[in-house]
């Protein structure tokens, strides 16, 4: 690939996603892309992006966007935050909405470890929450990540990365080489391809989002649109829940940090006047 090939890309991703590609990091842009180029019946990378700088195809900028978006993922990723789900956010809400809908949103879901770990934790509490009513959200960027979290369909090595073994033996079946989600667990998940910088009025309300390892890898100009965004989907007592190391500090005072609760966020008061 010419310099002049991964900066389209780079340009590409930022202007449709404010995705943060660095031109400079050849090889993860050329792999990324080849299959792409393979898929789309192109020579090469070279060839995809020269045809694209001829006929501005939409559908094929948005699978480069994509396959440069792809991320990793994996079930209960990190513990933490699915403890704090569990023994701390769901019972809370579950106390203050009575028999109103609770609505939780895993907003970059990649191929559905997260929301189906916090599906999976749903459903395991239900003897402690009686009478609450769940509703689960997901989206993604990726059309090709949201078809796969739908099948619920995962390898050896995908359940082996964070999946309890108790989990699997509940919730999942062999299924040749495959391991399947049970279908109880796949319907109780809504999907949606949406891309986080657009405009999220029509998105709903939403009283606990999981937009975990997103805010890193958007250009400085895109980090506060995103924060912005998930404000306003957010219930005014609801919850935020971002990556691992991840912070708004310096980027939008949409939100304040809780106290002893490391990624965990709730809006800030103020914000609601200016939203």
């Amino acid at each position: 690939m010419t310099p002049e090939d991964r900066e389209l890309a780079a340009q590409i991703c930022a202007s449709r996603a404010g995705l943060l590609v660095d031109p400079e990091k050849a090889y993860f842009i050329e792999s990324r892309l080849a299959p792409v180029a393979r898929r789309e019946g192109f020579g090469s990378v070279d060839d995809m992006l020269g045809d694209l700088r001829l006929k501005r195809d939409d559908r094929l900028a948005w699978s480069i966007v994509e396959a440069l978006a792809a991320g990793e993922t994996a079930f209960y990723r990190d513990r933490r935050p699915f403890a704090l789900f569990e023994t701390e956010i769901l019972p809370t809400l579950a106390r203050m909405r009575g028999g109103e809908p609770i609505r939780i949103w895993s907003a970059a879901c990649g191929s559905g470890q997260e929301i189906y770990s916090l599906a999976m934790t749903v459903e395991d509490m239900r003897g402690q929450i009686p009478g609450a009513k769940i509703e689960l959200f997901a989206s993604d960027l990726s059309e090709r990540a949201l078809e796969k979290a739908q099948s619920g369909l995962y390898t050896q090595f995908e359940v082996q990365r964070g999946l309890p073994i108790g989990h699997l033996v509940r919730h999942f079946e062999k299924a040749e080489e495959m391991w399947v989600l049970s279908p109880r667990i796949r319907q109780m998940v809504r999907w949606r391809r949406i891309n986080l910088i657009a405009d999220l009025s029509t998105a709903g309300r939403f009283d606990v989002i999981f937009c975990r390892y997103v805010l890193a890898g958007l250009t400085p100009q895109m980090k506060p649109r995103l924060i912005e965004n998930l404000a306003r989907a957010l219930s005014p007592d609801g919850f935020l829940v971002l990556g691992e190391g991840e912070s708004v500090a310096g980027v939008s005072d949409a939100f304040q940090a809780v106290t002893g609760r490391p990624g965990l966020y709730a809006r800030n008061p103020a914000f609601r006047a200016a939203a």
